[in-house]
């Protein structure tokens, strides 16, 4: 099952690659769905076949859609709660940590 595409081929999609697309990806579908997850799936491969025929000779690949760099701040703590009030709304706690259920097993 060719997903790949040259120039020369049509970029569609069939019914079944849909399916096992659907399948790979643990998702079900009525028919009606996979129809029109046919559709959406040929609309973006046709945008991908127009994109496929430009001259991109040259044009370097972005690695992000603006100029800015780093535009991460730093990490700085500030305005903690204080423990009380931070524990005070805890659905259980005792006077230093919250309660939770215990989960998994021991190992």
């Amino acid at each position: 099952m060719p997903y790949l595409w040259t120039k020369e081929r049509s970029m569609s999609i069939s019914l079944e690659q849909i399916k096992h697309l659907a399948h790979l990806s643990r998702l079900e579908f009525s028919e009606e769905k996979l129809k029109e997850m046919q559709g959406d799936m040929g609309k973006i491969l046709e945008f991908v076949a127009q994109i496929d025929a430009l001259d991109l000779e040259g044009v370097e690949p972005l690695t992000q859609m603006s100029e800015s760099t780093d535009v991460m701040r730093e990490d700085k703590a500030k305005g903690m709660l204080p423990k009380e009030e931070a524990l005070k709304n805890a659905p259980d706690a005792n006077s230093d940590y919250f309660r939770v259920p215990k989960f998994g097993k021991k190992v």
